[in-house]
């Protein structure tokens, strides 16, 4: 395998990475080749590089399964790996003559011409928390698919659901005393049997949410999220996982665009037009913020206001994205002035955090108690100076005072 020549001038490396090797090619400032096409295999890719790449060197990969990982492995051996939007890049997908040693050499050109349109990296703890949101909201879809098909095996008999809770196990005898074909009734068993397995796994997943909510991390962040009504941990932590790092956007009509919430718009000479949504960018934030705007019209009061004065005027769709679009706005203001939300008091706010303390101390019963949990959040927000406890449903809450958080060890 040949080596590069040592070289004072900064080379650009273009990297078309696959599951067991990739090809790299290498251009300098003059889209001069520098080094033409080569094969490395991924397990031999590392000793390579630290044999081979110089400090000035400047990689640029399109984004794959692998991506973040060839990115880790890298990034301090060179001066700047850039990790390529592959759906900004038709014009490598579209060429009439595509090889990997021409993706490679593409690659290179645009990155030595400063063309290369990069994704943010995001760093380890934000993609740990991607992932295992994502693995919730795939075992969540299983759930429900699993649990409508019980209800059209109902509907299809005519049958009414049992009482309480439908999947519960007292409700075992009322499922097994259906009178329906031996076939659905294996069908049934196998359903239920899902239903069964997957409750302790999203049991598991909602614990370590539920841990990492609070984690060095997310802790700040959340806080300052859980504010806004219709934001709970789950929602919360998919909304913040999706944004990353909230600096990325220098307004929010820029978040906005990264959601996909924004109108499409087509204006061209005398011609403007606004359309549906574009749906571009992160999906789980978008379905995360619907979720919250429908949470929040139907338990806050000046959201269910807002809500049905956007009704006269839109249908019910537009409205709740309309809704949903307005909270990720005040989302953008909160996180980056790290301000609080307006429309909600001391007491409100010593609510939503008691929620969050709960649903820790539901998985994790040894974290700290609700009363210090609560004054923390409020100190951070510079909220509830004044507020000893609160009442929620009729039982008296206490709180810590500052002094006692300020004495505990952090």
């Amino acid at each position: 395998m040949p080596n590069l020549p040592p070289s004072s001038v900064t080379r650009f490396f273009g990297v078309d990475l696959h599951k067991h090797f990739l090809f790299l090619a290498a251009v300098n400032s003059l889209q001069e080749i520098v080094q033409k096409p080569i094969r490395i295999p991924l397990e031999d890719w590392l000793v390579w590089a630290k044999k081979n790449l110089l400090p000035t060197d400047v990689l640029a990969v399109e984004s794959t399964t692998n991506s973040w990982d060839f990115f880790d492995g890298i990034s301090g051996l060179v001066a700047r790996v850039e990790i390529a939007n592959a759906g900004k890049l038709p014009w490598i997908g579209l060429s009439r003559v595509k090889t990997d040693k021409h993706d490679a050499i593409k690659l290179a050109k645009l990155c030595a011409a400063g063309l290369i349109p990069q994704v943010w990296v995001p760093p380890f703890h934000i993609r740990e928390a991607r992932s295992l949101l994502a693995h919730r909201r795939r075992l969540v879809g299983i759930q429900t698919m699993t649990r409508n098909r019980l209800h059209s095996l109902l509907h299809r008999h005519m049958l009414e659901l049992p009482d309480g809770q439908p999947f519960s196990p007292k409700n075992l005898p009322w499922w097994n005393s259906l009178p329906i074909s031996p076939t659905e009734k294996i069908l049934l068993r196998h359903s239920l049997e899902i239903l069964d397995h997957l409750k302790p796994q999203i049991t598991q997943l909602d614990a370590e949410i539920a841990r990492l909510s609070d984690s060095p991390e997310w802790q700040d962040p959340m806080t300052f999220a859980l504010q806004i009504p219709g934001v709970g941990v789950t929602v919360g932590l998919t909304v913040l996982s999706a944004i990353g790092d909230i600096s990325r956007f220098d307004a929010p009509k820029k978040l906005v665009g990264y959601s996909g919430l924004g109108a499409s718009v087509h204006a061209s000479g005398q011609t403007f037009r606004q359309g549906r949504i574009t749906k571009s960018g992160r999906r789980e934030l978008r379905t995360a913020l619907v979720e919250a705007a429908w949470s929040a019209v139907n338990s806050d009061p000046y959201w269910k206001e807002e809500f049905a004065r956007l009704s006269r005027r839109l249908d019910t769709g537009k409205a709740i994205v309309a809704v949903a679009r307005r909270l990720l706005v005040i989302l953008w203001h909160v996180l980056s002035k790290r301000q609080s939300y307006r429309h909600c008091s001391d007491i409100q706010l010593a609510t939503r955090m008691m929620r969050w303390s709960w649903t820790i101390r539901r998985h994790h019963p040894k974290a700290v108690a609700s009363r210090i949990f609560i004054r923390r959040p409020l100190m951070t927000l510079g909220a509830g100076k004044e507020l000893a406890g609160f009442r929620y449903n009729n039982k008296p809450r206490g709180l810590a005072s500052e002094e006692e958080v300020a004495g505990l060890a952090p």
